[in-house]
């Protein structure tokens, strides 16, 4: 994948109470072993309740989070913040640096009208892009 966009990088800015990119249609939203303990800690959960109550088995060796029937995260809550912002999974926290997004100027002007947050705000330079790709 070759770089597209401006040696300056990519602007970005989480639109507060959006949550659009964790609505919708289903998705896989990996949690490894230290998430996972660290969202459970956050719930007061044990591991095993909070892999009963929140998570699914994704592949052999992996969970995923689970969604409601409307493919919604199970952590938004009905004001469109996230429950568990303070410990979200790696794979949201680096949203929208993915490198699906990242394909093309296209893929990412596509992923921006259905993010808010995509073209505003905050400058990532090359270098910080590249770490969330890693």
């Amino acid at each position: 994948m070759g770089r597209w966009y401006s040696p300056e990088g990519l602007r970005f800015s989480c639109q507060e109470g959006c949550s659009a990119c964790c609505r919708g249609e289903p998705g896989v939203v990996v949690v490894n072993e230290r998430e996972r303990s660290a969202i459970a800690a956050r719930l007061k959960l044990g591991e095993d309740e909070f892999r009963r109550r929140y998570c699914r088995k994704h592949g052999p060796n992996a969970w995923s989070l689970k969604e409601r029937p409307n493919g919604d995260c199970v952590f938004i809550t009905p004001e469109d913040r996230c429950s568990i912002y303070t410990v979200r999974p790696r794979q949201c926290r680096t949203y929208p640096f993915w490198k699906n997004i990242l394909t093309d100027r296209a893929s990412w002007e596509r992923e921006g009208r259905l993010c808010p947050g995509i073209g505003r705000g905050r400058l990532y330079n090359p270098p910080e892009i590249a770490n969330y790709l890693r």
